[in-house]
């Protein structure tokens, strides 16, 4: 990764309904930002009354998830049994570890009246002696997580550690996710303990050193001295990032390993239904894909 910022476009899918999902990382020139291996911009999508999403049964090893919303609700259900609705402020993570299976659906009262559906969902990888940890699922409310307040900035700690806070969020390796709303003008420095960066603009417009990042936009840098942020209208931008990956990860569909064989293991898994299914959401599910 470069040790000046980096601009990433992404790319945008359009899953119907007029709901689109612009994938940011990874991308060629940027595999991984710490231990952030995927990173989806979801919506902002208006589902009309009676329209909703619905992500059916499907597996994942090797990785933690994290669901971070704007606006909207969805349902999680596992095969650990959760059942937990997330909503703005609250934050869902997913460790996968040797494997687990998990539905997203929007609930049935927002499904009912229609809503706005707009956020974010990471995957970070989990490190090489946790890579087939004991799954787990974890939830924790607004109110759990700190807030941080920098001149000009308001910032929320979703995960790891920053500006000398730690979330209460499990995590496996140094690491920060952070949800920041800066004020037009303001400035804001970077985790000094965190060797890998970036930023994704939600609202808003930054300057970081000599690059411009608009709204739908990334930018990422890895090494010392990353100059600060600035903003050049009032912002709302997600943060992360962490210690450099120990490691290449193989990524294939919903998928994470260091080891091609385990990847081929869960596809034969998941074909042959040897993951756990879903309590409560059992009827239906994703098939593995055939590319």
């Amino acid at each position: 990764m470069n040790t000046t910022p980096l601009l990433i476009d992404g790319r945008v899918h359009d899953l119907g309904d007029g709901f689109r999902v612009r994938r940011l990382l990874p991308v060629l020139q940027a595999r991984h930002v710490g231990p952030f291996v995927f990173f989806d911009h979801m919506g902002p999508a208006d589902m009309p009354a009676g329209k909703g999403m619905d992500v059916r049964p499907h597996p994942h090893i090797g990785l933690a998830t994290v669901t971070w919303l704007f606006d909207g609700a969805i349902r999680h259900r596992d095969s650990l049994g959760s059942a937990v609705d997330i909503r703005p402020g609250a934050v869902n993570w997913m460790t996968a570890g040797r494997g687990i299976v998990h539905s997203e659906r929007t609930p049935p009262a927002e499904r009912e009246a229609g809503h706005t559906l707009h956020g974010v969902q990471v995957w970070v990888a989990l490190p090489q002696p946790d890579e087939e940890v004991v799954p787990e699922f974890h939830h924790h409310e607004a109110g759990e997580l700190p807030r941080i307040a920098r001149e000009g900035a308001s910032l929320t700690l979703i995960a790891g550690t920053a500006y000398g806070e730690a979330s209460p969020v499990k995590v496996f390796a140094p690491m920060f996710f952070i949800e920041a709303r800066l004020e037009a003008g303001a400035t804001l420095d970077w985790p000094a303990e965190h060797a890998e960066r970036g930023v994704h603009v939600i609202e808003g417009e930054l300057q970081w050193d000599e690059l411009t990042v608009p709204a739908g936009l990334m930018a990422v840098q890895a090494g010392d001295g990353a100059p600060p942020l600035r903003a050049r209208e009032a912002s709302r931008v997600m943060l992360f990032g962490g210690a450099p990956l120990d490691g290449e990860r193989h990524l294939w569909w919903n998928f994470v390993s260091t080891r091609r064989e385990r990847i081929e293991q869960a596809k034969a898994d998941w074909q042959e239904g040897r993951f756990e299914r879903v309590p409560g959401d059992d009827e239906e599910f994703i098939p593995l894909p055939t590319k």
